[in-house]
């Protein structure tokens, strides 16, 4: 399931799209491997139009293979929808000083400052008809005095400018080359790409009903559900318990009348920070953590749409009763000055995790330019992750990290993103190097699944939903 399409000594170019695909999302038809699993109901099929049916017979059912049942052969593909990463056009058009083949990598403090204050009293660029650019309303005025926390921002931006710059160039080139790449007209426009439709399939509303419900007695209660072919599980089980898909194919099931694809060998949680219990109790250690915390900011805050944590909250994760000695923890983190140094500062330090590396992720169009100017002051085309190892046992440290690289400090990870909100690009291969084979995974306030991941989340299903699949063919 390798999403690298090319790597250089300043990291990887990435194929998000490739990877969710390659994830086997394949379903054996009900009378060979029954895919549906329905809570609070009978196992269904695993039809476009389910009806409830007893699920009797298994087989075995591996992705990209047949599956044989009764000399019988089906199998049913589904695919991530394509027209999701159809990322064509810049989020706002960039001057061609600030483009990526023909700016400059780099450019001062008192630069950037003149920049920043031309786009606040300009209010940037829009698109006219056929693509032109003409000239925006112009956006109430502001003193032209930045506080601490811009300039801050400001000044993390130069010191990184230069290393995003070269190195997005050079793998974007790579991938103009090798036609991943589109070449694009001389002069890009920009305009709106692709924008989905918001499903909203109240997972989060799901985990605040269940403290609702009656509290489980933990010495008796079961750690783990396990997807069968025969399987009902109560709402109040898959909220109480990590769920698993053991299988070589994915299943279907059934939640509040909405339908999610489950990859196979995959685990998952659903519940709030609030009831990370069952999680503890699954008892296993991971060898990788990736988080990606809801951070507080301004526009989260004005909007209703999505929740958010304090700093104080994210303090609170039991880490060190998740991860293994030496683990890797790898946490996303936004431009904000203050996030940045909430995790190197007091965040690894409290869990006992060393800083290792500062990475980042540049989003970019599918014809290689930067979805949003690299200068632009309110949002900038690339998010950080802060990398670190659990300090601990320094023999079992030394034992595990024995035949593995050490962890870069510099690194880009380039892809074109999805334009659901926040579904950031797969580390599974750009982190392989840095890690044994066969290792536990989790990742944290995760949105979605994958093959050989334990994920936990208040809204780990989200883009698991059947809505964001094409069925692509049936197979006889």
């Amino acid at each position: 399931m390798m999403s690298v399409v090319h790597r250089l000594t300043t990291g990887w170019l990435l194929d998000h799209l490739s990877f969710i695909n390659r994830c086997g999302y394949e379903i054996c038809d009900s009378f060979a491997c029954p895919g549906d699993v329905t809570f609070n109901t009978s196992v269904s099929s695993a039809n476009d139009h389910p009806e409830t049916t007893s699920a009797t017979t298994s087989s075995s059912c591996v992705p990209g293979g047949a599956v044989e049942a009764e000399g019988k052969t089906a199998r049913r593909r589904y695919v991530f929808r394509e027209e999701f990463f159809h990322i064509s056009k810049a989020h706002i058009a960039a001057a061609p000083g600030e483009q990526l083949f023909q700016g400059s990598p780099a450019l001062s403090v008192t630069e950037m400052k003149a920049s920043s204050s031309a786009e606040e009293h300009q209010g940037g660029a829009k698109c006219g008809v056929g693509g032109s650019v003409v000239g925006a309303k112009k956006k109430r005025k502001r003193k032209c005095v930045f506080n601490q926390g811009e300039l801050d921002a400001l000044e993390y931006h130069t010191k990184v400018r230069k290393f995003i710059w070269e190195g997005t160039l050079h793998l974007v080139q790579e991938g103009l080359k090798s036609g991943f790449f589109h070449h694009a007209a001389a002069t890009p426009s920009c305009g709106k790409n692709v924008v989905p439709a918001h499903i909203d399939c109240g997972l989060a509303e799901l985990c605040e009903m269940a403290k609702q419900f009656p509290a489980v007695n933990d010495d008796n209660h079961q750690v783990v559900n396990v997807l069968d072919d025969e399987t009902s599980i109560p709402e109040q089980d898959l909220l109480s318990c990590v769920t698993e898909n053991n299988s070589n194919c994915a299943k279907i099931v059934v939640l509040m009348g909405q339908k999610y694809l489950i990859p196979p060998k995959s685990s998952f949680l659903l519940s709030d920070i609030s009831c990370l219990q069952p999680l503890l109790n699954y008892k296993k250690k991971y060898d990788v953590i990736v988080i990606d915390p809801p951070w507080e900011n301004k526009s989260v805050k004005r909007s209703n749409r999505y929740s958010y944590l304090s700093s104080w909250q994210i303090k609170q994760i039991p880490l060190s009763a998740l991860a293994a000695p030496d683990c890797l923890v790898v946490t996303w983190v936004t431009n904000r000055q203050k996030h940045l140094r909430f995790v190197k500062d007091e965040l690894y330090p409290h869990w006992s995790v060393k800083t290792l590396a500062e990475w980042h992720w540049v989003k970019i169009t599918r014809y290689g330019e930067f979805v949003l100017p690299l200068d632009s002051f309110h949002k900038k085309p690339y998010e950080v992750l802060i990398l670190g190892r659990v300090q601990g046992n320094i023999k079992e440290a030394l034992r595990k990290s024995e035949d593995v690289l050490p962890v870069p400090e510099h690194k880009l990870i380039v892809s074109i993103p999805c334009s659901l909100h926040s579904h950031k690009p797969p580390l599974t291969a750009v982190l392989a190097e840095f890690i044994k084979p066969d290792v536990e995974c989790l990742e944290l306030f995760a949105r979605n699944l994958q093959p050989g991941w334990t994920s936990w989340g208040n809204e780990v299903l989200k883009f698991q939903h059947i809505d964001y699949f094409t069925l692509l063919r049936n197979e006889n």
